[in-house]
C-alpha cells in the first residue's frame, strides 16, 4: 500500500519535524543548569539511583492504573467512539479508529489535545496562587495530566492503552517527552526501533525498564518552578499573586505542550508506518 498525496504530506511534515525539534544547541544558562542538576544527580549512589529509577517506574505504574479504570477515561473512550462514527458507521472498537483517515484521527485528537493542555494552564495557574494544596499537588496531577494526554492521543489512533504493550509504550513515550532535550532524540529513536521490532501486539517484549536517573531532572524543573512561585506569592496585585499564577499556567502549559506535541508526532508516525507496511 502507498501513501496518498495527503498522507506524503504528512509524512513529510513529521520528518522536518524530527529534523527542527531534536536538534540540540543549549543556551548557557541551560549548559548552567545541565551542568547543575547532572551535578546534584552524580551525588547520588549507583545503588540509590536504581533504587530511585524502580520507585518512580512503580509510581507511573500505578498512575496509569487508576487512570485506565477511572469513570473520566471509560467517558473519554466512549466519547472518542461516537465522535469516530460521524466519519464512519463501523466503528465500534478502539482499533477500528484505524479505519478513519490521518486527517480525520488527527482532527479528534486535536480536540482532546487542547482540552488537556487548558486543564494544564488552568492546574498551573491554581497553583501559582501559592496555596499548599494546590502547590502540593501540582506536580502529581501534572504527571498524571500527561500520562492522560499520551494514553488519550494513542486511543484516538486506534491503539487500545488496555493491552499490555500500549500500556508499556505509553509511559515510555510519555517518559521520553519528559526527559532533558539533549536525550530526547536518543529515546525517540528507541521508540522508533520497538515499533520496527515489535511482533506480539498484545504483549510488550522490549525492555521493561520505563524511568531512569536523568529523568530526575524533571522533578528538579519542578521544584525550581515551586521556589520561584513562593518568591512571588507575596507581589500581589488587586489581592492576587499575578506573577505566581502567569509562572505556574505558562510553565504547566508548556510542558503539557511539548508532552502532547511529542506523543501526536510519535502515534502519527506509527499510524502511516503501519498502514504502509501492511
Amino acid at each position: 500500500m502507498h501513501f496518498t498525496d495527503r498522507e506524503e504530506q504528512i509524512w513529510q511534515e513529521i520528518q522536518n519535524w524530527e529534523q527542527d525539534f531534536f536538534t540540540y544547541e543549549p543556551t548557557d544558562f541551560g549548559r548552567t543548569y545541565e551542568k547543575w542538576a547532572t551535578g546534584q544527580m552524580d551525588l547520588l549512589s549507583e545503588d540509590m539511583q536504581g533504587k530511585i529509577g524502580e520507585y518512580v517506574d512503580t509510581v507511573l505504574f500505578h498512575i496509569h492504573a487508576l487512570i485506565q479504570n477511572s469513570q473520566f477515561q471509560l467517558d473519554m473512550k466512549q466519547r472518542l467512539l461516537s465522535e469516530a462514527r460521524v466519519f464512519r458507521d463501523d466503528i465500534f472498537e478502539i482499533v477500528d479508529l484505524k479505519k478513519c483517515t490521518v486527517d480525520q484521527l488527527s482532527y479528534m485528537a486535536d480536540q482532546q489535545i487542547a482540552r488537556n493542555r487548558l486543564l494544564s494552564f488552568t492546574q498551573g495557574g491554581l497553583a501559582g496562587t501559592g496555596g499548599i494544596l494546590f502547590l502540593g499537588t501540582d506536580f502529581p496531577a501534572m504527571i498524571t495530566l500527561g500520562i492522560r494526554s499520551v494514553q488519550s492521543i494513542a486511543m484516538h489512533y486506534g491503539y487500545d492503552i488496555q493491552r499490555p504493550s500500549e500500556m508499556m509504550r505509553s509511559l515510555k513515550v510519555y517518559h521520553a517527552a519528559t526527559m532533558p532535550k539533549r536525550y530526547q532524540q536518543e529515546k525517540w529513536d528507541e521508540l522508533m526501533e520497538e515499533i520496527h521490532q515489535e511482533e506480539d501486539p498484545i504483549f510488550y517484549a522490549g525492555n521493561d525498564v520505563v524511568a531512569d536517573i536523568s529523568w530526575m531532572s524533571h522533578p528538579i524543573q519542578q521544584i525550581v518552578k515551586m521556589m520561584a512561585i513562593l518568591l512571588l506569592r507575596k507581589k500581589l496585585t488587586q489581592g492576587l499573586p499575578i506573577f505566581g499564577m502567569a509562572v505556574g499556567a505558562v510553565m504547566n502549559y508548556q510542558q503539557s505542550r511539548k508532552i502532547t506535541e511529542i506523543a501526536h508526532k510519535f502515534y502519527q508516525k506509527r499510524y502511516l508506518l503501519e498502514k504502509y507496511n501492511n
